[in-house]
């Protein structure tokens, strides 16, 4: 088995899209997650490689090699996964222990790692996953602006307010009276 490590996988449709670009290259997926593809070989040949390299840079997507942008790759997954598709981010648990028990790494070290390849902090890209998050739940008003705070682990809905309009140049109220903004919620893959 072999495992391929993907850069900007963030939801099933991502999955379903490298488990055919896998397949249309005559590649066995054994099991296909958020970030990482396993397969049936024990190795790609070079041609091999290049080609679905080049498919799923087609797709949006990117191989990634180099062990510190798996790592960093895998960071992203997680908080992506505990952000959007969980049902109540933990309050009791912060954030650097959450990614330091995942990742089996001192948080210093995932920290430092993650700022030097993304080119911002780990709590800036927590932060900005938070707020896509938020304007999802807004748009779909399914949620009122208290319930948000209380889901995406704030203190407070003032502590949300000053984040979101720190980030969009918005209050959650003024974004959501303006329809117009609601359609700026920006892909998951592109958020740094």
């Amino acid at each position: 088995m072999l495992d391929i490590y993907i850069k900007n996988m963030v939801c099933d449709r991502c999955i379903m899209v490298v488990r055919e670009e896998l397949v249309k290259l005559g590649l066995t997926p054994v099991k296909i997650t958020l970030g990482v593809a396993t397969i049936n070989q024990e190795s790609l040949q070079d041609g091999l490689r290049s080609a679905l390299a080049e498919r799923l840079k087609i797709a949006g997507f990117e191989l990634l090699d180099s062990a510190r942008s798996q790592l960093v790759e895998k960071m992203k997954v997680f908080i992506i996964n505990r952000i959007h598709y969980t049902d109540n981010i933990d309050l009791t648990s912060n954030w650097s222990d959450l990614l330091a028990d995942e990742m089996n790494h001192d948080y210093n070290h995932l920290s430092t790692l993650f700022s030097s390849v993304e080119g911002i902090t780990v709590e800036q890209y927590i932060i900005r996953q938070k707020i896509e998050r938020a304007k999802e739940l807004l748009f779909y008003d399914e949620k009122n602006l208290s319930e948000i705070a209380f889901f995406l682990g704030y203190s407070s809905v003032q502590h949300l307010s000053a984040q979101f309009k720190k980030v969009t140049g918005h209050t959650p109220s003024q974004y959501k009276k303006e329809r117009e903004f609601l359609r700026t919620r920006k892909p998951l893959d592109s958020i740094q």
